[in-house]
């Protein structure tokens, strides 16, 4: 269309035809298009950019998507899932001989689907609708955080800027720009509360804005214990913002941040179809030893060995022959497979359940507003097992005598490992802060299942639940085998096209730009 009126305006321009632009425009005229006037009429121009971002906070379509962007690396170091044969010749992720190719899409997937979406929302509707653009603002901070819970830098207050295209923020900068975000997001929310102008597009909340606040600020909640040992006093202060906001937090099952597509859980296709992923050793560890209540709504039973539920150990080594490969990939593949209840569940980024955990470690820091840590403790292991129909729950929160289990392979006994952790389930009011903070984390993880990411971030940061390490560790001493690893490098994609941004952003590591280097809220430190 655009080439027809640049050849009319020539012609009228040399006199050949002899009528005004004004008048030509009937021509360029196709009856099948939606107008840019009738898109704005009902914010479709706005709104047709939200699906992209519900959809690639993690992409679960394609399923090898999500499988790159966040199963071979966050699900499987969070000590949920592990591959029941060796990819790549037991040479990946899963045994810290990091594929970059394969992590490109723990960045790309964000920054084109995501940010790109934001970017174009914000140009929109800044100060002219602001409540799409609070939506636009938390969907950005939700998405984003993740990205630098993984890398560390990232570019983010720079992006859509073209004369700093390309520049890292610290970790730091970038929280203090999430915090900032949420402020703008409650902000502007607060100020419109009743109205339905989202509703259309929403795929989380129907539309309700009192339930984005409830979201902002449980996610304001998250990040503020992310913080909490490298800068206790901003943690505080963020904290207590979101725990005494006048909507709060989410406090029950229908308020967790769920994406609601139309497609089952990508993880349906990497367990069921293409046999990919199955339990790891851990968390039957965990479910087992404390004989869980969820473990057969999270898990199958195995086919081939014995068992409630079985899991494998994480980062299994390179088989010696090739027969011998395929004898035990067919037994491990025969080891517990995600339960149904999953494969077909929403995708889950944020639980009620998860919010009373964080609500119970606010209590031991002090945090106003946080309430006890014990109710909270309880109220969060109350509220994981009404969301997935499990029985129990009272005998469960009260036994003060179950431990997590020692793991036995009963196809490679060499992987046989004791459990790492004694601590129990009922919650003892004389135990020592590292102990309620242990109960606290440990319970939080079985929880938050199968949200990969979140667990693997706060393993990271306590030290808890006490997860086995990998079998092989082929990462040439860059990845400390009982540590674990601590994040992933800067990709492949972002060294060929931004070279000096990301030398710039190696400088705001702790070290150098590999799996062993501990991001800026990781201290290390002991958590009390």
């Amino acid at each position: 269309m655009k080439n027809i009126k640049s050849m009319l305006s020539c012609l009228v321009a040399t006199g050949i035809i002899s009528t005004s632009c004004s008048d030509l425009e009937q021509f360029n005229v196709n009856e099948r298009n939606i107008t840019q006037e009738q898109l704005e009429v009902d914010f479709q121009h706005v709104g047709s950019k939200y699906k992209p971002i519900f959809e690639n906070i993690y992409q679960y379509t394609p399923a090898w998507s999500y499988q790159l962007q966040q199963n071979l690396n966050a699900d499987v170091y969070s000590g949920y899932m592990t591959n029941p044969r060796p990819f790549v010749a037991g040479a990946n992720n899963t045994t810290y001989s990091l594929v970059s190719g394969w992590n490109n899409f723990i960045w790309n997937v964000p920054y084109s689907n995501v940010m790109n979406n934001v970017d174009g929302i914000t140009k929109l509707t800044e100060g002219e609708f602001p409540t799409l653009h609070a939506i636009a603002l938390i969907l950005k901070v939700e998405a984003m955080h993740r990205v630098s819970d993984v890398f560390g830098p990232i570019v983010y207050t720079s992006f859509g800027d073209l004369e700093k295209a390309g520049i890292y923020d610290s970790q730091e900068t970038a929280y203090n720009a999430f915090f900032s975000d949420l402020d703008m997001a409650v902000e502007n929310l607060m100020a419109d509360i009743d109205s339905e102008r989202f509703s259309a597009f929403d795929l989380a909340y129907d539309g309700d804005y009192s339930q984005w606040v409830k979201f902002a600020n449980s996610l304001r909640l998250r990040l503020a214990i992310r913080i909490s040992k490298v800068d206790p006093a901003k943690a505080k202060l963020e904290g207590e913002k979101a725990l005494n906001q006048s909507l709060g937090v989410m406090s029950a099952n229908t308020d967790g941040f769920f994406v609601n597509g139309s497609l089952d859980h990508p993880l349906a296709t990497l367990d069921n179809a293409w046999a990919d992923i199955r339990m790891n050793a851990s968390m039957e560890s965990f479910l087992v030893g404390y004989n869980d209540g969820r473990a057969n709504a999270y898990f199958d039973a195995p086919t081939t060995v014995s068992g409630t539920v079985k899991g494998i150990r994480g980062g299994l080594p390179l088989f010696s022959k090739y027969a011998d490969e395929l004898a035990q990939k067919a037994d491990y593949v025969g080891f517990s497979m995600i339960n149904d209840n999953i494969h077909t569940s929403k995708v889950q980024l944020m639980t009620a359940a998860e919010v009373a955990f964080l609500k119970a470690e606010a209590a031991l820091r002090g945090w106003s507003g946080a309430g006890d840590a014990q109710s909270n403790y309880e109220t969060g292991i109350q509220l994981s097992f009404d969301q997935h129909g499990a029985s129990g729950v009272n005998d469960y929160i009260s036994d003060n005598a179950s431990t997590p289990a020692n793991y036995v392979d009963p196809i490679t006994p060499s992987n046989n490992i004791s459990a790492l952790s004694t601590i129990t389930i009922a919650w003892d009011e004389a135990a020592s802060n590292e102990v309620k903070l242990e109960k606290i984390i440990t319970q939080k993880w079985l929880a938050m299942f199968p949200e990969g990411q979140e667990a693997w971030s706060e393993f990271r940061r306590t030290g808890y639940p006490k997860i086995f390490p990998v079998v092989s560790n082929q990462s040439g001493g860059l990845i400390d085998t009982n540590i674990q690893i601590r994040r992933i490098p800067f990709v492949d994609s972002e060294l060929s096209t931004n070279p000096e941004g990301v030398a710039e952003a190696v400088k705001l590591l702790s070290g150098p730009d590999n799996g062993g280097t501990r991001l800026w809220w990781d201290t290390g430190a002991a958590n009390f």
